[in-house]
């Protein structure tokens, strides 16, 4: 059987001279975006901004709380369209993170669940950041709508 080593761990031990490594891949600290949003009647199609990840933020994971709030309604979550650190502009992908999920009933969703989803993946943008979106679906909504995305920049 043969021994294979990680990105990370190749440039620590197996590559001469040893390389750094970036700090959002090893000792950084975790940090946590928060925010809670309380919709009132909030219309299928409605864009809400929860907060801006940093540039250079590596994702982690996160979860997706919600009140029951209506019938046939639906939230996901992404990003607007911002400016990567190029100054090129990013198109919006309002489920970049999750996919539409029924909100129909109260529940926590995780967020950023897979590679597909965001996990693992480093944030590129201008001084803003990115800012990250929940959209609703389906029918309008209301009740609380709260998002945390857990983090390491530095």
């Amino acid at each position: 059987m043969a021994t294979v080593y990680s990105t990370q761990k190749t440039k620590w031990s197996q590559n001469v001279p040893s390389e750094k490594i970036d700090t959002n891949e090893l000792s950084g600290k975790v940090r946590v975006a928060y925010a809670s949003y309380e919709a009132s009647s909030l219309a299928s199609g409605d864009v809400i901004e929860m907060f801006n990840l940093p540039n250079g933020a590596r994702i982690i994971d996160g979860y997706l709380a919600n009140d029951a709030l209506g019938a046939s309604t639906t939230l996901s979550v992404g990003y607007a369209a911002h400016t990567d650190s190029s100054g090129a502009t990013v198109s919006a992908a309002a489920a970049a993170y999750l996919a539409a999920t029924s909100t129909a009933s109260a529940g926590r969703t995780d967020v950023c669940a897979t590679i597909a989803l965001g996990s693992g993946s480093v944030t590129d943008a201008d001084k803003d950041g990115v800012p990250v979106t929940v959209t609703m679906g389906g029918a309008a909504g209301t009740g609380t709508i709260q998002l945390v995305i857990h983090y390491v920049a530095d």
